[in-house]
């Protein structure tokens, strides 16, 4: 079960790229260029160490799209393909949108220890999502982690707090993979793509923390 991105550019060119939910794929060190290095504007808060760990996974994860995506402009339109699960999802968006969606689920798969407890959510991977529908995913995949949790005899967190600290510290992967980017992209669709993924991850972090009843229409049921 693979993630299948296929783009086609306004000359025609084609480029696509898989995505294991299980986990993405590692280059060779030898292929691996400068900005992959773990030392390179780690993130601050990153618990990896070299020499344990030479590369950031996060970063490792990018060096193929970031030597097709990153060579143009972010407003330049696409006609994006994604298959998965059976479906076959069109769009025809910016270069920054249709990156920022593929970076998503790169992150969530890349191994790097702030994005582990999103893979559950690749596997359900859902392409272009706005922020209630993502605010949804992120809700119901906690919660019914937290329930699996609790019936192995695990402590479970309902009150968000884990989830919250986890969108804090993803905020801070998110800028600091931002400021890799832009050493490695020669145009901005890269770091563009990962600043729009950050303003996702920010607001659903301002949800979680200001909660205001943004998704209560869609459970009126709920509440009779």
């Amino acid at each position: 079960m693979l993630i299948e991105y296929h783009f086609e550019f306004a000359d025609g060119r084609h480029w696509q790229h898989r995505i294991d939910p299980a986990g993405s794929l590692v280059e060779s060190d030898e292929e691996l260029p400068e900005w992959t290095r773990l030392g390179f504007r780690q993130c601050d808060h990153c618990p990896l160490r070299e020499p344990e760990t030479a590369h950031c996974p996060f970063a490792v994860a990018l060096v193929k799209p970031v030597e097709v995506l990153a060579q143009l402009p972010s407003y330049e339109q696409v006609q994006v393909r994604v298959l998965w699960r059976g479906r076959d999802i069109r769009q025809r968006t910016s270069l920054q949108r249709a990156f920022g969606s593929l970076l998503g689920a790169l992150g969530a798969t890349s191994g790097c220890p702030h994005t582990r407890m999103l893979q559950a959510m690749a596997w359900f991977h859902l392409p272009f999502s706005g922020s209630d529908e993502t605010l949804y995913r992120v809700l119901g995949t906690h919660l019914l982690g937290q329930y699996l949790r609790q019936q192995r005899g695990l402590p479970a967190d309902w009150a968000l707090d884990s989830l919250r600290e986890l969108y804090r510290n993803l905020r801070q992967v998110n800028l600091g993979m931002t400021e890799r980017l832009r050493a490695a992209a020669v145009e901005d669709s890269g770091p563009n793509g990962m600043i729009l993924l950050d303003l996702l991850a920010a607001d659903t972090l301002y949800l979680l923390d200001q909660y205001e009843g943004e998704l209560d229409r869609f459970f009126e049921a709920f509440f009779e």
